[in-house]
């Protein structure tokens, strides 16, 4: 998976995260918080591995003289 689509995926699940904890705090459900919380959590998770993958391939641009 490329950087952009692991951010985009990333913001994604984070949206939706967000959603669901919203939902279920005005209907006090708290396994909907507890699955958006989560959801949001792996939005970033996500987000970070696509900062890591632009990180390394600038390192690697850079060594290699591309950049």
């Amino acid at each position: 998976m490329s950087s952009t689509t692991d951010k985009i995926k990333g913001l994604a699940n984070e949206a939706a995260g967000n959603v669901k904890q919203g939902i279920g705090n005005v209907t006090g459900n708290d396994k909907l918080v507890a699955e958006g919380k989560a959801q949001e959590l792996k939005g970033e998770a996500q987000k970070t591995v696509g900062d890591v993958k632009d990180g390394a391939k600038n390192l690697a641009d850079k060594v290699s003289g591309k950049h």
